[in-house]
């Protein structure tokens, strides 16, 4: 067994995230013609094809929950990034760009990516088995911090509008922070069994299940073209923005589909892992990676902004509108149920995708 040959490392999945770093060098901060655009569309899912694979390269590697995990932390690291860059802009946009995308990453995540993974799992196994202790503890820690940063500004009254004060921002983002490392501590170290696959019968998959584990050299390899392809996925998609939102201004549709538009490609390399491991009967996986990458979100970005907001001009609008404290309301309370049996169906997929169906059409038709 031990003297297995592993496979080397596909031509490709070093040369895209290459290619979308070259791409990124010609095309950033200049205005480019339709055609380059293209191409910058190609080199971006190129690059999000190659983190997928790196991810879980690494993930082979370093076992679950630490493969997602890091997958979830890296593109959100990367993402938060961007969200700042784009605010230091300055703007009338920028002083709801960290909630608008914050919130699209939310439902983009606990709805989207939940209802593929389970739909996927549950159409191939007949059911979709997973670890309900180890998935409700992470839906109840996004639903903390969702609702400590995005609904309680609506209901503060030390300042006018839906923004905290600066001592209330600070509790948010040190909140955001201990919560966030509460969690991480919980799902790597402490209870790390019940972030794990399981089987039919209840069992935690054994890492015997998996192909041979890759070299630490291939490993660490895999770590530094993650990162440069997650880079490459956040600055081209940076790069098409403008066109995307000459795109939605000419359909008329409001600015705020912008931030859904990115946040759909940014979170591409998590979907597209979290429908492979689903394929493989694999369902808490692709829940460690949805409800994970919610949990970042909030996790990282709100203290990042928090600090930012002391040098960016303008104020930070947190608090969510009253249809989207609904449809946050309502995702937890299904996502709540779904999770309980620790089984799901096509009809709890169907559920999630519904209501992420909704949020898209209530973003393009307020």
């Amino acid at each position: 067994m031990s003297a297995r040959k592993r496979p080397p490392m596909s031509l490709w999945a070093v040369a895209a995230p290459a290619l979308a770093v070259v791409a990124l060098a010609l095309t950033w901060g200049r205005s480019v013609p339709p055609g380059v655009i293209v191409l910058m569309t190609a080199a971006l899912a190129a690059a999000v094809l190659a983190a997928v694979h790196h991810a879980e390269v690494i993930a082979h590697r370093v076992g679950e929950p630490f493969g997602s995990l890091i997958l979830a932390v890296a593109v959100t690291v990367i993402e938060v990034g961007l969200i700042v860059m784009l605010m230091a802009g300055g703007g009338e946009q920028s002083t709801t760009l960290a909630r608008d995308t914050v919130f699209a990453a939310v439902m983009i995540t606990l709805n989207g990516i939940t209802g593929i993974s389970l739909l996927v799992a549950s159409l191939r196994h007949r059911t979709a088995i997973f670890n309900p202790e180890g998935t409700g503890a992470a839906l109840a820690t996004v639903a903390t911090l969702a609702t400590l940063s995005l609904v309680l500004p609506n209901f503060t009254a030390s300042v006018p509008g839906p923004e905290f004060s600066g001592a209330q921002l600070v509790f948010a983002a040190v909140a955001a922070l201990v919560l966030y490392g509460l969690y991480v501590a919980t799902q790597t170290r402490r209870h790390r069994d019940y972030f794990l696959p399981v089987t039919r019968e209840g069992g935690v998959v054994s890492e015997e299940d998996h192909a041979e584990v890759p070299s630490s050299r291939r490993a660490l390899f895999s770590v530094a073209l993650l990162l440069v392809a997650l880079g490459g996925v956040v600055g081209l998609a940076k790069g098409v923005s403008p066109a995307i939102e000459s795109g939605v201004a000419g359909a008329g549709m409001p600015h705020a589909v912008v931030g859904v538009v990115i946040a759909l490609l940014v979170l591409l390399p998590e979907t597209i892992a979290a429908v492979h491991a689903a394929r493989k009967d694999r369902v808490q996986t692709s829940l460690n990676l949805a409800i994970g990458s919610a949990m970042a979100s909030i996790g990282l970005t709100i203290p990042a902004v928090a600090v930012a907001s002391i040098w960016l001009d303008g104020p930070l609008l947190l608090g969510l509108g009253a249809t989207h404290m609904v449809l946050l309301a309502l995702t937890v309370l299904v996502g709540t149920l779904t999770i309980v049996p620790g089984r799901a169906t096509p009809l709890q997929a169907g559920l999630h995708l519904a209501i992420l169906a909704a949020y898209l059409e209530l973003s393009v038709i307020p």
